[in-house]
């Protein structure tokens, strides 16, 4: 379970959301999945230096926790 755990956390850090669908929780995965795709999309056009890659990882941090410790 450990594992599985770990593998979806990973999943999730990479692309946030597909921890959390894999697990189960389509809803929230879809969420965190679009969630990326608006982070991204205004990092890119509004913030396309330091802190915005700094948000952008801050919001894949989450999403791997939140997938890890949802397990």
């Amino acid at each position: 379970m450990q594992k599985e755990a770990l593998a979806n956390g990973i999943l999730s850090f990479i692309i946030p959301g597909l921890g959390q669908g894999l697990h189960g929780n389509a809803k929230k995965g879809i969420v965190l999945f679009i969630g990326m795709l608006a982070i991204h999309a205004a990092t890119y056009y509004l913030a396309n230096n330091a802190a915005g890659s700094l948000i952008s990882t801050a919001y894949h941090l989450y999403a791997g926790y939140d997938a890890y410790i949802n397990y």
